[in-house]
């Protein structure tokens, strides 16, 4: 489970309920005690429930939880119960179901990204970017992994990436040996990645040995191309296909030879579908 701070949530409930539920109130029954279902309606992948569980908790509810993040389940599958007042109740219920919907949905099409690479290859491994839905990073990082994805780059500390973009600002721009040896030198502890826009550019790279050269929007073609000459140019360095890899076309880099696969196409999937019942207890 990832940990998302009390100051997190609390930005998520008061978004939706920072002076209460006016319905409720209007209609008198607000300490009346009910129950809350939240039940997936169609099956697939799961996330979301612990962090929706948290929030209702901090609505004064009593939360038993049913089916945990990262598990597939049945149609009409019951995930989380909330017991406590009606108004609390009625508070909480947007929230959760909000947070349920977008990262099981996340989640559900990192999934089925997974599941057709490894109709081909079994070791392809699936990273997302940090490009994702402002607002959402949080949710979004622990929704790909419930999906069996694994991360990119959560931030720009985390890992070393070469884009062009440095590049131009770089003494020699075009020396790409030298700029890879100069992140080599400080920061041994860090694989160094280098992304290349077009197939001279994949070469260069490969000939400065960079541990991983990220092939930006190249086609499935262009990168069997380029695969073809990394084992001379560089044995020990390994290809990621990035840009545009989507659920569509995944299966085509795999059958290129694609292993490593970088997107962000999961935090745009639509939402899962799920369904909140409250009723007097």
């Amino acid at each position: 489970m990832f940990y998302l701070s009390d100051a997190e949530l609390d930005k998520l409930l008061l978004d939706d309920i920072a002076y209460g539920d006016l319905t409720t109130r209007a209609l008198g029954f607000d300490r009346q005690a009910g129950k809350m279902t939240f039940c997936r309606q169609i099956a697939g992948r799961v996330s979301g429930v612990a962090i929706a569980a948290r929030l209702l908790q901090k609505l004064g509810l009593e939360v038993v939880i049913q089916e945990q993040d990262g598990t597939d389940v049945n149609a009409e599958t019951v995930l989380l119960t909330a017991f406590g007042q009606a108004e609390n109740l009625h508070q909480g219920w947007k929230v959760a179901q909000n947070v349920l919907e977008w990262c099981s949905g996340v989640a559900q099409y990192m999934a089925q990204m997974l599941a057709s690479a490894h109709e081909i290859n079994p070791l392809v491994q699936i990273a997302c970017t940090r490009k994702s839905i402002p607002g959402t990073k949080s949710l979004a990082i622990a929704a790909v992994i419930d999906g069996g994805g694994i991360l990119h780059r959560a931030g720009t500390a985390e890992s070393v990436l070469l884009f062009a973009n440095h590049r131009h600002f770089y003494a020699q721009p075009d020396d790409w040996a030298a700029m890879v040896m100069r992140l080599k030198y400080a920061a041994p502890e860090k694989k160094i990645i280098v992304e290349a826009d077009n197939i001279e550019e994949a070469f260069a790279a490969l000939a400065a040995q960079a541990d991983i050269v990220q092939l930006d929007k190249f086609t499935p073609e262009e990168f069997a191309m380029v695969l073809a000459k990394q084992q001379l140019l560089a044995p020990m360095s390994l290809l990621s296909a990035a840009g545009g890899v989507t659920l569509l076309n995944i299966a085509e880099y795999v059958r290129a030879g694609a292993q490593l696969l970088v997107t962000s196409a999961p935090y745009y999937a639509p939402p899962a579908d799920i369904k909140v019942k409250l009723q007097p207890v």
